[in-house]
């Protein structure tokens, strides 16, 4: 799920935070780091067991419909299309899942509900549903590919879910398009009566240690990273500099000298990428440029020491 590129996001914001805080006990920020890593898969959950949520209402809707005597046999007898969807059904009934939040001890959307039922409302009155529940064909690919219609354009583009999850964890709104990307696939691979596995945090336990060592050498060699910078940016007053801009040139100069085993290019090419989300298009030149001095610098003092093929 989480990325090289998405981990040293994570590595950025809590440097950020060091950088324009300066605490003496780093504890506190590795916590942070720790958790806004795992946090990813908490939010992951949420999305899922917002799906099961709205299964469930749809089951309670219906049932209520039926208990009616009164009305038209429209309104005693409303689709069924959106129980029977064997999506919904095998994540209701996913044992994965269930242990998942069961570990964690979570239960969302149980005192948001209310989110679930606006969010239902808008489903079953959007011609995405109508033309889903007028389809006769009978297939797990329909229903996978009305989950993810009605995710990625009802439900993912929410403003009042976005707001309720930004106010609920202030690093989901980073997390949010990867974690609604993973929902998208992660649909795509259902299957009826196949138990469903939930994807891994990461897909290799030395990211994790990857990520938090970025972190501490960042950290522990700031003032060093911070001079070199000031010294390749004469026409520049340092606090002119965007901090966030800084943050991204001293991590990519920590991995350039204390990360032999990745390439240069690979370090070079992540930075200027996450600096498109969290920098201007100058800004961008601006790292750039940086960073190709000071490229330039450790190489002719050598000062870069690459091992493996494909290093440099």
């Amino acid at each position: 799920m989480l990325t090289r590129r998405h981990l040293r996001i994570k590595v950025m914001q809590a440097v950020f935070v060091f950088h324009r805080q300066r605490p003496d006990d780093l504890k506190e920020l590795e916590k942070f780091l720790n958790g806004s890593m795992t946090q990813t898969f908490v939010l992951f959950l949420y999305m899922l067991q917002l799906l099961v949520k709205i299964h469930e209402l749809a089951e309670q809707r219906f049932k209520l419909a039926q208990d009616r005597f009164t009305g038209s046999e429209a309104v005693k007898n409303p689709s069924r299309a959106l129980i029977e969807n064997k999506v919904l059904i095998e994540l209701a009934k996913s044992p994965a899942l269930k242990e998942a939040l069961k570990k964690r001890k979570l239960d969302p959307w149980h005192l948001d509900s209310k989110y679930v039922e606006r969010l239902y409302e808008q489903i079953v009155n959007d011609k995405i549903f109508v033309m889903y529940a007028s389809e006769e064909s009978d297939s797990i690919k329909k229903d996978q590919n009305f989950v993810n219609s009605i995710f990625s354009e009802i439900i993912a583009p929410d403003d009042e879910l976005m707001s309720y999850l930004e106010d609920a964890n202030i690093t989901w709104m980073d997390d949010y398009p990867l974690v609604n990307t993973e929902i998208i696939k992660f649909v795509r691979k259902i299957k009826v009566n196949k138990e469903i596995t939930l994807p891994e945090l990461v897909k290799d336990s030395e990211d994790i240690k990857f990520a938090m060592d970025l972190f501490r050498r960042t950290i522990l060699n700031h003032d060093e990273l911070w001079n070199r910078l000031e010294g390749k940016t004469p026409n520049w007053d340092s606090e002119r500099i965007a901090q966030i801009d800084a943050v991204m040139i001293m991590m990519a100069q920590c991995e350039f000298l204390y990360f032999p085993s990745i390439p240069v290019k690979v370090s070079l090419n992540e930075y200027l990428e996450i600096s498109k989300d969290y920098s201007s298009p100058k800004s961008r030149i601006f790292i750039n440029g940086i960073l190709d001095n000071l490229l330039k610098q450790f190489q002719k003092d050598d000062m870069i020491n690459k091992i493996g093929r494909g290093t440099m």
